[in-house]
């Protein structure tokens, strides 16, 4: 099982556009085979994606659907820093 937290911090005036698109890209993704998890989560402006994929060449699927690069091409004008994305190991 692979883990990713994905943050997106947005501009005030674009958090709702922002959360249109992850909206979109959350229903997208989760119609994956590979995909166990994928939850979209918000405090503010910062939203962060949790995901879980089953193995590492489902990942790669997903790292190049056209839906996920449209949307990290579109992003970039709505958030106010650099998307951050993390591998993650479970510890407990």
């Amino acid at each position: 099982m692979i883990s990713i937290t994905a943050l997106f911090k947005s501009k005030p005036e674009n958090k709702e556009q922002l959360q249109s698109m992850l909206n979109h890209l959350v229903t997208e993704t989760r119609k994956e085979a590979a995909c166990v998890r994928y939850d979209l989560h918000h405090a503010d402006h910062v939203f962060i994606i949790w995901e879980e994929w089953k193995d590492q060449p489902g990942l790669d699927i997903h790292n190049n659907q056209p839906y996920l690069l449209d949307f990290i091409a579109k992003s970039e004008s709505f958030v106010s820093a650099p998307i951050q994305v993390y591998k993650t190991v479970q510890i407990l």
